[in-house]
């Protein structure tokens, strides 16, 4: 019979990592209590330290996804602005002769 492997959602790792966090208990009970190696505890724990800096530069800039898109944006309408006024000026040489 083969092994197969567990998945764990999100919120199971979260749940876990932030009681090895608090300390509820040592890596070993909390191993035999959530039914997960004491090294995947380790790691995930690792991943949620890791991961908590990100959380509070997040809270002051915009997320990359949306900064990109209001790049595109501010981008887009300034080719359209060039656009525009390439036209005009090819307009006003051509009627004045130049």
């Amino acid at each position: 019979m083969a092994n197969v492997r567990k998945k764990h959602g999100v919120d199971f790792k979260a749940k876990v990592a932030l009681s090895a966090l608090r300390e509820d208990g040592t890596v070993a009970e909390l191993s035999s209590r959530y039914g997960v190696h004491a090294s995947q505890i380790h790691a995930w724990k690792k991943t949620a330290l890791d991961g908590v800096p990100s959380l509070f530069a997040r809270s002051t800039a915009e997320p990359s996804g949306l900064a990109a898109a209001a790049d595109e944006a501010r981008l887009a309408l300034l080719y359209a602005k060039i656009g525009e006024l390439t036209v005009e000026r090819d307009f006003f040489r051509k009627r004045s002769g130049a």
